[in-house]
């Protein structure tokens, strides 16, 4: 796979104490996270990278479609 170029999704949120967190939906386990965003940006790069190398199957991106908010009461 060396020379591909991928794009993944990724998702970034921030938790009650203001680090960001961010998660490839892509590739399990592909998460990281970073006191900024350009940070946590960086850190994903590494993370997948990583995984990519360490995976024995090859990974390929999704086609990503949208996010939405789902409101429930629990």
């Amino acid at each position: 796979m060396k020379g591909k170029i991928l794009d993944f999704t990724v998702v970034i949120e921030q938790d009650e104490i203001g680090t960001y967190i961010a998660k490839v939906p892509d590739i399990q386990g592909c998460y990281t996270q970073g006191k900024t965003i350009p940070e946590v940006l960086e850190r994903i790069k590494e993370a997948i990278e990583v995984c990519i190398e360490t995976e024995k199957q090859e990974i390929l991106p999704l086609q990503f479609v949208g996010v939405q908010k789902i409101r429930v009461v629990a």
